[in-house]
C-alpha cells in the first residue's frame, strides 16, 4: 500500500492529501473441497481522526476514500458546519492518522464530544485502540471440527432469523456447541448481537473454550477480537472477512471460516483444525 501520500489544493478551500488505497487484497483460503483458492478479501485499516491535534475516533476503514470519509464524518457529528473552517486535511498511513487543521478552532468541542451518540452501524471502531494491546493474553485452545458437523449446524441455523425473515434490516449472531445453537440474537447491527451473547454467557457462567461463534455478518477485527475476548476458538459466517480480521484470526489461532452457504465454504485460518468428512460432488463442467 502507499504510505506518502501525494498533496493537492484545491483552489479556495483545503489542503487534501489524496491517499486511498486498494479496497481488496488476495488471500490464501481451502474450500470445501479441500483444495487451496485464491480469494479476495476486503481491505480494512485503522484510521485515528485528529482535529487540531485533538483525538477525536479511530474509524475502520477500506481505505478508498479517506479524506471523503474525514470529511463526512466530521460533518456528520457537527463539529465543522462549512467545509471553509477547514485548512488542511492529511492522511498518513504510516501512522494510520489522519490531521485535520481549522482555520480558527472550534467552539465547543468538549461539549460536543461529550455528546456524541454512538449508532449501532457497522462502520466505527470504537474499541479497537484500547484492545489491541490485550490481545497477547489471551489464548485460545485448537478446537476439532467435521466438515459435516459445519454443515448440518449451517441447516440447523437456517431455522433461525426470525426477525429478518418477518422485516429484514437486522443481523443475526449464534453461541454454538456441536451441531446445535445455545443463543441466538438478532439486532440491527452485528456488534449489537455478539455483545449481547457475550453478555448471557457471563450471566450463566458459560464458557467458550468448546464453542463456535456464528453470525450473518462479516469477520472484521472488531468481531475477532470480540470472539476472542469470550474465549471462542472458532468463527463462522456465511458473509466475507477483513484483512486485519484475518491477520488478527492468525495470531490468536482463532478457526475462520467464512462465506459458508449451502455446501460452500472458505477456511482462511485453521484448515488444520477440518475434518473433511463430507466432500460434496463436483459440478460437471
Amino acid at each position: 500500500m502507499s504510505t506518502m501520500p501525494q498533496t493537492m489544493t484545491r483552489p479556495d478551500t483545503i489542503e487534501l492529501s489524496h491517499a486511498g488505497l486498494d479496497a481488496t487484497q488476495v488471500q490464501t483460503a481451502t474450500n470445501e473441497y479441500g483444495e487451496a483458492v485464491s480469494v479476495n478479501v476486503s481491505s480494512e485499516h485503522p484510521l485515528t481522526l485528529y482535529i487540531d491535534k485533538r483525538e477525536i475516533v479511530t474509524l475502520m476503514t477500506l481505505g478508498t476514500q479517506p479524506e471523503a470519509l474525514t470529511l463526512g464524518y466530521i460533518r456528520n457529528q457537527g463539529f465543522i458546519d462549512h467545509v471553509e473552517q477547514i485548512k488542511s486535511l492529511q492522511v498518513d498511513w504510516e501512522t494510520n492518522s489522519v490531521a485535520v487543521i481549522t482555520h480558527h478552532g472550534i467552539d465547543n468541542i468538549s461539549d460536543k464530544l461529550e455528546k456524541r451518540t454512538v449508532t449501532t452501524g457497522c462502520g466505527q471502531g470504537t474499541m479497537f485502540g484500547n484492545m489491541m494491546d490485550k490481545l497477547h493474553e489471551i489464548k485460545l485452545p485448537a478446537l476439532p471440527l467435521k466438515q459435516s458437523q459445519i454443515y448440518q449446524l449451517l441447516s440447523n441455523l437456517n431455522a433461525d432469523n426470525a426477525v429478518y425473515k418477518s422485516a429484514g434490516a437486522v443481523h443475526g449472531c449464534a453461541l454454538c456447541e456441536g451441531t446445535e445453537r445455545q443463543y441466538f440474537i438478532e439486532d440491527v447491527g452485528r456488534h449489537n448481537a455478539v455483545d449481547a451473547i457475550a453478555g448471557l454467557m457471563w450471566l450463566d457462567g458459560v464458557k467458550g473454550d468448546n464453542k463456535i461463534f456464528y453470525t450473518t455478518g462479516r469477520l472484521t477485527s472488531e468481531m475477532v477480537i470480540k470472539v476472542a475476548q469470550m474465549g471462542i476458538p472458532a468463527l463462522l459466517s456465511r458473509s466475507g472477512i477483513t484483512q486485519m480480521g484475518l491477520e488478527l484470526a492468525q495470531q490468536l489461532g482463532i478457526t475462520m471460516i467464512a462465506r459458508a452457504k449451502g455446501r460452500h465454504f472458505n477456511i482462511f485460518h485453521g484448515s488444520e483444525n477440518i475434518v473433511f468428512d463430507a466432500i460434496p460432488a463436483k459440478r460437471s463442467e
